[in-house]
């Protein structure tokens, strides 16, 4: 019997999402340790890009000022 108080984990959708995760810096296998990535150095080669700037999230300004919501009072 199954226990009611323990739900089967949810099985992938695809076969690509239980395939093992690539590092993203070097494209080895991910250790679960150092997730996403594989080990220390890109850990750490991953950080320094966000510090330096070389990511950035693309913002987009609108030209005119925001109007406060709400009225007088």
């Amino acid at each position: 019997m199954t226990d009611p108080a323990k739900p089967d984990p949810p099985k992938p959708a695809t076969p690509e999402a239980d395939a093992p995760r690539r590092c993203p810096i070097c494209g080895k296998p991910a250790e679960v340790r150092w997730r996403p990535f594989c080990s220390k150095r890109c850990a750490d080669i991953d950080l320094n890009r966000w510090l330096s700037g070389a990511y950035a999230v693309p913002v987009v300004e609108d030209d005119e000022t925001p109007q406060e919501e709400g009225g007088e009072g």
